[in-house]
C-alpha cells in the first residue's frame, strides 16, 4: 500500500500546479492578443485589396477616356486636313475649267 504524501509534499505539489496554470493562462494570454492583432491586420488586408481594386477599375476606365480624347484630336486634324485638300483640289479643278473655258 502507498505511503499518504505530507501536508509539506502536497503545499509543494499544489504550487507547481497554479504555478503551471499561472504560465498557461499567461500563454492563452498572449495567443489571445496576437489572434486579435492577425484579426484587424487580416481586415486592414481586405480594405486595401478592395482599395487597389477600385483604384485599378478608376485607372482603366480614365485610361479609356484618355484614348478616347486622344483620337478625337487626330481624328479632328485628320478631318481639317481632309477640308483644306478638298479645298484645294476643288480650287485647283475650277481653275484648271477656267482656263479651259468651261
Amino acid at each position: 500500500m502507498e505511503e499518504p504524501i505530507t501536508r509539506a509534499e502536497y503545499e509543494e505539489y499544489q504550487k507547481r500546479i497554479e504555478d503551471e496554470d499561472h504560465r498557461q493562462n499567461k500563454r492563452i494570454e498572449q495567443l489571445e492578443e496576437n489572434t486579435k492583432q492577425i484579426n484587424a491586420l487580416t481586415v486592414s488586408i481586405e480594405k486595401l485589396a478592395q482599395s487597389v481594386e477600385s483604384m485599378v477599375k478608376e485607372q482603366e476606365a480614365q485610361g479609356k477616356r484618355l484614348v478616347s480624347l486622344e483620337s478625337k484630336d487626330g481624328e479632328m486634324w485628320r478631318k481639317v486636313v481632309g477640308y483644306v485638300i478638298t479645298t484645294i483640289i476643288g480650287i485647283a479643278v475650277g481653275f484648271m475649267f477656267t482656263q479651259i473655258g468651261m
